[in-house]
């Protein structure tokens, strides 16, 4: 369990990280539509990585913790990047669906779930860095 001040002070960090990454996304003019897709396979590999450190924990688990703490910092950089990157497919997508209500409804519903899984994620690792145990 951790404290509800470590929650809380982790919330608020997740929460700005978030709003400037997301911001980033939104005014620059550089495509990161490269930077997605190779954030997409780090998080294929990030998978693959955590499910062989789960077999490694039974093995050596001291090592396996270490592995555990790079993984996590690998995920922060994977989320804080499809932050950005989802913020802006999302800008290019309301921009070509136009006026459409059921076109623009549908691109809320996946843009806020696709969002929604990146801030959680990122929450969640910084959590593992920043939160302090009761």
């Amino acid at each position: 369990d951790f404290t509800t001040i470590s929650i809380a002070m982790t919330f608020g960090a997740t929460t700005i990280t978030f709003l400037v990454m997301s911001i980033y996304g939104f005014v620059t003019k550089q495509d990161l539509t490269s930077w997605g897709r190779l954030a997409f396979f780090g998080l294929i590999g990030l998978i693959i990585g955590s499910i062989l450190n789960i077999i490694l924990f039974f093995l050596a688990p001291g090592v396996a913790q270490g592995i555990d703490y790079l993984l996590t910092y690998i995920g922060i950089a994977i989320f804080l990047i499809l932050i950005a990157y989802d913020t802006q497919k999302l800008k290019k997508m309301a921009a070509s669906i136009g006026e459409d209500g059921v076109g623009m409804s549908r691109l809320a519903i996946q843009g806020a779930l696709a969002l929604y899984l990146d801030f959680i994620n990122l929450f969640i690792r910084l959590l593992r860095i920043m939160g302090k145990r009761k």
